[in-house]
């Protein structure tokens, strides 16, 4: 909690941050009948009610049940629209439904969904992901999770060590190896993880992110396999990399003989190369799940020209038998078309610059609703993805980011924004702007962000 006292977050007291969560709800729940109705006991024949647990983490007294999302925009069961800035948590970063994903669907439907081969579209891919993204060699998974697990799995491999490191506050999604953190500095299981049976700790180094010093020691033996990192820390509260700090890390790994991972997952918001084509990073290997489909999903991963060759050299020589990367439905031909699709007509340098342009508008005027108000917040921006933090900032690594945290506060404004038309991410302050956001949107999130401010201060 980022407050002086238990009883306040952010610098708002927690008594009126308890009866605005309240007075939200209550109108929450007003203007959804038929939600309430069809979701506020739960969907029968689901385990907790709901058919993927991570839909009871919305604070939303129930979720919202979705009729429709077209562009940037989501209907509700009883005629709600809300301007959608969570866009799936990045998943539908450029839209719901882009009409050349939509088209591409479409025209694959009706050639076959899946057969463990390539189709005509898979031809053009792998020069599209090279002209995106620059290293030569890649291959299709499903989600980033797996796409993380199966370059983990060739940098071990092509290396001979086992060790991987991470940085603290990190998110790749559900691979066992990353779920650690720093509890008064020393590493150990995430909380919360269900069924662990194991010491993940065992193989796993971490340290904070911006923290060099350590990053050299824990290298430092030459025995760490992999650094998995994104460039920014975004599934916490947005850290952003100190000045030199990737080419120092570049520079570390590469003395170590260390592999380097960089997953673009969340930071693609940069630009079409994402981050690392804007600021000429240069990894070994680089994976992007989430929105590389349009929606549909998919993931890749990418090898460099010399660990392709290291992983060849290995491969020929090692025991036959299953690799431990792949899965049935990876590499099918609706990937194939929708990410064809999404990379020839949606990531374009037009749609980012449209992006950027109203991510900077957004910016800027939630700074500005944070001072006249006198907040104790700040924003972090990375591209299209725009966070409002409830405690003063820039926050320099994961410690700083999990301390920034104000989990009631962040609840109670998230309500308080859905009843006054706008949707963001539910784990997060998470904000992202799509090529089909419009100016009045951004306008209306401003304003519906000053509104909450008043009542939060009045």
């Amino acid at each position: 909690m980022n407050s002086c006292n238990a009883a306040s977050q952010g610098g708002i007291a927690g008594s009126r941050i308890a009866r605005l969560r309240e007075e939200e709800a209550q109108a929450f729940r007003a203007a959804r009948p038929k939600s309430w109705a069809a979701l506020g006991n739960g969907i029968e024949g689901f385990l907790g009610g709901v058919p993927m647990h991570w839909m009871s983490d919305w604070p939303t007294p129930f979720p919202i049940l979705v009729e429709r999302a077209r562009g940037a925009s989501i209907t509700d069961a009883d005629g709600n629209t809300l301007d959608d800035f969570c866009l799936g948590d990045t998943g539908s970063m450029f839209g719901h439904s882009p009409p050349p994903v939509a088209r591409a669907i479409r025209r694959q439907a009706g050639r076959g969904l899946t057969y463990m081969l390539p189709s005509e579209d898979a031809l053009a891919l792998g020069r599209l992901l090279e002209a995106h993204f620059g290293l030569p060699f890649w291959q299709i998974a499903t989600t980033a999770t797996d796409a993380n697990r199966f370059a983990l799995r060739v940098a071990r491999a092509v290396t001979g060590r086992d060790t991987i490191l991470v940085f603290n506050g990190c998110y790749h999604g559900s691979v066992d190896e990353t779920m650690v953190r720093l509890k008064d500095g020393k590493a150990i299981n995430r909380p919360g993880l269900a069924g662990e049976f194991r010491d993940l700790t065992a193989r796993t180094r971490i340290v904070e992110f911006n923290d060099l010093p350590a990053l050299a020691a824990a290298l430092a033996d030459r025995t760490v396999a992999c650094v998995i990192t994104e460039p920014v820390l975004t599934n916490s509260c947005m850290v952003l990399p100190d000045p030199g700090f990737h080419a120092e890390l570049r520079r570390l790994t590469r003395e170590a003989g260390t592999l380097l991972l960089i997953d673009e997952t969340h930071t693609i918001s940069t630009g079409p190369g994402g981050y690392t084509k804007a600021f000429g990073l240069e990894p070994d290997l680089f994976v992007l799940g989430k929105p590389v489909a349009g929606g549909v999903p998919a993931s890749v991963w990418g090898l460099s020209d010399h660990v392709a060759c290291r992983y060849e050299a290995y491969a020929t020589n090692k025991e036959p038998g299953y690799s431990g990367m792949g899965t049935t439905l990876s590499a099918n031909p609706l990937q194939f078309a929708a990410m064809e699709a999404t990379l020839e007509e949606v990531m374009t340098e037009k749609a980012y610059a449209h992006m950027d342009r109203l991510a900077r508008r957004l910016d800027a005027g939630l700074t500005a609703v944070i001072d006249r108000f006198r907040l104790p917040w700040h924003v972090a921006r990375v591209g299209a993805r725009v966070e409002f933090i409830c405690a003063p900032g820039p926050l320099r690594n994961g410690g700083e980011a999990e301390a920034a945290h104000a989990p009631d506060l962040e609840a109670a404004i998230h309500v308080a924004l859905v009843n006054r038309g706008v949707l963001i991410a539910p784990f997060h302050n998470m904000m992202l702007i799509s090529p089909a956001t419009k100016a009045s949107q951004v306008n209306r999130l401003i304003a519906a962000f000053a509104d909450v401010a008043a009542k939060l201060t009045a």
